[in-house]
């Protein structure tokens, strides 16, 4: 029976061919775009889309990749009219990476999800980043004939090898503005045609629009509170002592008061692992090292938190999290929580484990 079933499966799938590509076209009557960046434009918006090495299969040898630019009223009008600019078949299937300028997600990045999410071509897994103080076109550029998704590859695979900044999906950013009004999303820095791309902190969304970025100690504390740390050394006995963080966890919990929300109560687990050292620590040498990188996390998360109060975004979902324990009272309190998080006492608590 299940012979038979794997059968007519087989024959189904020969028959009807390879139904992902639009009107079963050759391969090689299509330009596979790998990239595309999203500027605010004054005729609407300013599309730029980019293929990559993946497309060079059925390029001719040595061929640079190819760039489309459009710039029209709405993202479904530029794409289309890409497709004049290129002589195969424009297919966006392949877009895994969105670049989206600083000048756009100041007016709100809700279109261009929206437009992912619906296209039969596009969707939500693309990886998204957010280009500060260049625009989404001079990022794209800056791949020059090699094409830019080498570079952003890379960055998306040392993010989930866990030595760069936490990458995200547009589905995930799109789903936290819609669960929790507010988001955070990896940026980028362009040095223009020729340079590479650079990674610098997190931009953060509230409802759709850009409300600022956290940076240095900041963006690594807002690592901690997502549990996902980039590559981080801390450094401990004068300099002597360095370890790396291999994974944190950070723990919620509220406290309400007349049913209303009164402090967030957070505990933070980091592993580290010592990488370099002269003499390995012991004892009470050891306990001192662990209370000196606790008092270095602390400090981290501190700044996150203090920086997403001051911007009334809860784009960790700490509020959500420690909901779970008691849905009734969260639920009436989760309207207004950006509010109530934005003048809340936190309280931070760090637990350090040495390997």
């Amino acid at each position: 029976m299940k012979k038979g079933l794997c059968a007519c499966l087989a024959a189904c799938l020969l028959l009807t061919g390879c139904s992902g590509l639009p009107d079963a076209r050759e391969m090689g009557d299509m330009a596979l775009l790998r990239t595309m960046g999203v500027d605010a434009a004054r005729a609407g918006v300013a599309v730029t889309g980019s293929t990559g090495p993946r497309a060079k299969g059925v390029q001719s040898e040595g061929e640079p990749a190819l760039t489309l630019t459009a710039d029209r009223e709405s993202l479904s009008a530029a794409c289309l009219a890409m497709q004049g600019q290129s002589e195969s078949y424009v297919f966006f299937g392949y877009v895994d990476q969105l670049l989206v300028g600083e000048g756009l997600a100041a007016e709100g990045v809700r279109p261009v999800l929206d437009h992912f999410a619906r296209n039969s071509e596009l969707g939500l897994g693309a990886q998204l980043w957010l280009v500060r103080g260049a625009t989404a076109r001079e990022a794209v550029a800056s791949g020059g004939g090699e094409g830019v998704d080498k570079r952003l590859e890379t960055l998306q695979h040392d993010s989930e090898m866990g030595i760069a900044s936490i990458s995200r999906t547009a589905g995930e950013v799109y789903a936290d503005l819609l669960e929790l009004g507010s988001a955070f999303v990896p940026a980028l820095t362009s040095a223009g045609e020729g340079g590479p791309l650079a990674e610098r902190g997190y931009g953060i969304l509230i409802g759709d629009t850009l409300a600022g970025f956290l940076d240095g100690e900041e963006a690594k504390g807002l690592e901690l509170l997502a549990g996902g740390p980039s590559a981080d050394i801390l450094v401990g006995g004068d300099g002597r002592v360095s370890a790396k963080v291999t994974s944190a966890h950070t723990a919620s919990a509220l406290e309400f008061q007349d049913d209303a929300p009164s402090a967030l109560k957070l505990h933070c687990r980091v592993t580290v692992r010592l990488v370099e050292y002269r003499r390995r620590p012991e004892g009470q040498e050891l306990e001192v090292l662990r209370q000196e990188m606790e008092g270095q996390e602390l400090a981290r998360l501190t700044a996150a938190v203090d920086r997403l109060q001051s911007l009334g975004a809860d784009c960790a979902g700490l509020g959500a999290k420690a909901g779970m324990a008691r849905p009734a009272r969260w639920q009436a309190a989760r309207e207004n929580w950006p509010e109530w998080f934005s003048r809340m006492p936190v309280e931070i608590q760090v637990e350090v484990k040495i390997l």
